[in-house]
């Protein structure tokens, strides 16, 4: 790809960082309803916190959640609310239109960057493209997308 910005390292993990803020303020209120309509007997002081039953429905919760945003917002639009604030569109390499299944496979592709302390995002800072292990996993960049100006009069 030729003429194209892509989203550098501190971009694309300050957009990441108001991603994982937005998932976490609807999934801790979605954990407590879901504890109390099911009538887990969870009491939430920080002792049962820890146990074994709230921590699997935590993480479940947060799993599925990442899972149906990310893969919700890249396969639709291109972009999350993260990216969205800050200029970034995930593209397909082929220049087709992101589906579903390319941001499915992508969110599976941040699971492996995780693995090793990071490494797969951390390798976004050191490639020439500036793709992550997820990236390249979904044959995917992510680039800079042009701002628009609202005062601008295309006439």
């Amino acid at each position: 790809m030729h003429n194209v910005r892509y989203g550098g390292f501190w971009r694309r993990a300050i957009a990441f960082v108001i991603d994982k803020a937005i998932l976490f303020f609807i999934s801790v209120p979605l954990i407590v309803i879901g504890s109390l309509i099911l009538d887990t007997g969870l009491s939430f002081d920080p002792e049962s916190l820890m146990t074994g039953p709230f921590l699997i429905a935590y993480y479940g919760t947060t799993i599925l959640l990442n899972m149906v945003y990310f893969t919700y917002f890249h396969g639709s639009i291109g972009q999350t609310p993260g990216k969205m604030m800050l200029g970034l569109r995930v593209v397909p390499m082929t220049g087709d239109q992101m589906t579903f299944g390319i941001a499915f496979l992508r969110w599976v592709g941040y699971i492996i960057s995780e693995l090793i302390v990071n490494l797969g995002f951390i390798w976004i800072a050191f490639d020439g493209r500036k793709r992550g292990w997820h990236d390249m996993i979904a044959a995917t960049y992510v680039i800079r997308t042009p701002r628009q100006n609202a005062n601008y009069d295309n006439r």
